[in-house]
């Protein structure tokens, strides 16, 4: 088979309706590494990149309130800092770039994926959000 590994993919693909962060950026512990007490960061194996961990709620509307928050872990050498809050939301909107998916059977002999990036940033605007910005400025 051709897919060996972690799988290439867009933010529009895992995220098409976004997603929101609802956690703190946290480091990743290694739990072959650590021991008594001593807490050891975790190392991505592809690329030695240390790990990050980000609780991000999807916002996708159909999703089961069970389904809708996942894990999303950010490959980076220092923490990475979250986008600034938007006044007036409740969650702080985020997208991801250099993203890639792992699939595993989980606990529950489930399918499920492992989420990772390289990058995370406040959404970029659309162009479906510009073309809805100038024809509300139009009909002003």
């Amino acid at each position: 088979m051709a897919l060996q590994g972690p799988i290439p993919v867009t933010f529009a693909m895992v995220f098409p309706h976004g997603c929101y962060i609802v956690g703190e950026v946290e480091p990743v512990k290694d739990f072959d590494a650590s021991s008594n007490g001593r807490f050891v960061q975790a190392r991505d194996k592809q690329t030695a990149e240390l790990v990050w961990q980000v609780a991000v709620m999807d916002g996708d509307p159909t999703l089961k309130p069970a389904q809708k928050t996942v894990a999303v872990k950010i490959l980076a050498p220092v923490q990475p800092v979250p986008p600034t809050p938007m006044p007036g939301l409740p969650f702080t909107p985020v997208e991801f770039d250099g993203i890639t998916v792992t699939p595993y059977v989980n606990a529950a002999g489930r399918l499920a994926f492992s989420i990772k990036v390289q990058e995370m940033h406040a959404p970029r605007q659309t162009a479906q959000t510009t073309s809805t910005t100038k024809a509300g400025k139009e009909a002003a």
